[in-house]
C-alpha cells in the first residue's frame, strides 16, 4: 500500500503544489473543459499538479492513457488518450513514448504491457483492481471448457492477464455482439460478466451464449424499478444504460452502450436531458463538451477507479514506481487473444 503522507512530503520537496490562482489562471484553457463541473477553488487546488504532470510526462517521454471513468482533472487535465477499452487497447498498439501512464484499473495497465512488451507501463496505485477481474480465474475458465467442449471462450477485457491467455478471444463492451457473431461456432462462451452476456444473447439470437456468473459492482446495484420510478418522475429524460447492467435495466433505457458509444449517442441525439446509467465520472467528463445537456439523476462510483489521483500519477512519473510485469508466457497467450479482438474488430468494421 502506497504511504501517502510520506508521498506527498516527498513530492512538496521537488514540486510547487501548493493552491494557485496564478497557475490555475495560467491553466485556463484546460480548465474550460471541466468548468461546468469543478468550482474555481477546486481547480487551484488541482493545476499545480496538472502543470508539474504535464511536464514531467515531457521529460518522461510519457504518454497518459485514461479510461472515461477517470474524474475531471485527470481526464481533461492531464490524459493524452481517453476512450474506453477498446479504444485504450487499440490505442496502446500505436503508442511511441517509452513511458505508458494507465489512468484506469490493473487489467488495462497489464493490457497496454502487453501490447507494449517492451514499454515500461505504470499504474498510479497497484490496488486499482476490478470486481470483474478479481471474480475470475484460469481455473474458471477450465470448468467452463468441460461444460461446454468445444465453445470458443470469449473474454472480457475486464480480466487479468492470466485469465486472457486461457482464453480464445478478448471481448469490451462496445464490440462484444459482434464478436460473438462473427465466430463460427453455434455455442459461445462468455466470462465473467454475465450481464453483458445475457444482453449479448439478445442481439444474437442464433447463438447459445453461455456465461461465467460475474458482475459489476458499479453496474450491477441499478434496477429496473428505480429507472421506472425515474422515468415516471422526468418522463422527458433521456435513459442511457451500459451493458454491464442487468437485463431488465437495459430494457428500460432508451439506448444501450460502451462509454464510448453513450458518448457518441449523446452527442449525436443531444437530448434536452439525459440519465447516464453507468460509473458517475461519464457525465463530468463530457458536461462541458454538451452544454445544452442536463445531466440528471442517480449514478453509482466505482472505488477501484478512484484510487487512480493526480498525486498518484506525480508520484509515479516522478518514483518511477508501479511498473507493470506480465510472465512472458502469459503475456503471448493473452496478446493472441487481444489482437484476435482487434484485428476481428477492424474487419467488422471494414
Amino acid at each position: 500500500m502506497l504511504d501517502q503522507t510520506a508521498i506527498a512530503e516527498t513530492l512538496g520537496a521537488h514540486y510547487d503544489l501548493a493552491p494557485s490562482l496564478e497557475v490555475a489562471d495560467r491553466l485556463g484553457d484546460i480548465y474550460t473543459r471541466m468548468r461546468r463541473v469543478m468550482p474555481p477553488g477546486d481547480w487551484a487546488v488541482h493545476a499545480p499538479y496538472v502543470e508539474a504532470i504535464n511536464r514531467l510526462k515531457k521529460e518522461r517521454n510519457a504518454v497518459i492513457l485514461a479510461h472515461n471513468y477517470m474524474t475531471p482533472d485527470i481526464y481533461h487535465g492531464i490524459a493524452d488518450v481517453v476512450g474506453d477499452s477498446l479504444q485504450l487497447a487499440i490505442e496502446a498498439t500505436k503508442v511511441e513514448a517509452d513511458v505508458i501512464v494507465q489512468c484506469g484499473v490493473h487489467f488495462m495497465a497489464e493490457t497496454s504491457k502487453i501490447l507494449n512488451p517492451s514499454k515500461t507501463v505504470l499504474i498510479p496505485d497497484m490496488e486499482a483492481g476490478c470486481s470483474l477481474a478479481e471474480g475470475i480465474t484460469p481455473e474458471g475458465i477450465a470448468e467452463m471448457r468441460r461444460r461446454y467442449p468445444g465453445a470458443p471462450v470469449v473474454t472480457y477485457v475486464n480480466t487479468s492477464a492470466e485469465v486472457k491467455a486461457a482464453s480464445d478471444i478478448c471481448c469490451t463492451s462496445s464490440n462484444a455482439a459482434q464478436i460473438v457473431a462473427g465466430l463460427e461456432a453455434d455455442t459461445v462462451i462468455m466470462a465473467p460478466d454475465k450481464y453483458l452476456a445475457q444482453n449479448v444473447a439478445m442481439q444474437v439470437p442464433d447463438k447459445q451464449v453461455v456465461w461465467y456468473d460475474g458482475s459489476c459492482i458499479v453496474h450491477e446495484r441499478f434496477t429496473a424499478q428505480e429507472l421506472r420510478e425515474f422515468r415516471g418522475w422526468q418522463p422527458d429524460t433521456r435513459i442511457i444504460a451500459h451493458p454491464e447492467c442487468p437485463p431488465d435495466v437495459v430494457a428500460e433505457a432508451d439506448f444501450s452502450g460502451s462509454t464510448a458509444g453513450i458518448i457518441d449517442y449523446v452527442t449525436r441525439e443531444q437530448p434536452e436531458k439525459a440519465l447516464l446509467v453507468t460509473e458517475c465520472s461519464m457525465a463530468s467528463n463530457i458536461s462541458d463538451a454538451l452544454p445544452g445537456i442536463e445531466f440528471v439523476g442517480p449514478c453509482n462510483m466505482c472505488p477501484h477507479m478512484k484510487k487512480i489521483t493526480l498525486e498518484k500519477v506525480l508520484w509515479s512519473l516522478h518514483s518511477m514506481e508501479g511498473a507493470v510485469e506480465v510472465d512472458a508466457q502469459v503475456a503471448e497467450g493473452a496478446r493472441q487473444a487481444v489482437q484476435r479482438m482487434i484485428d476481428l474488430s477492424r474487419r467488422l468494421r471494414a
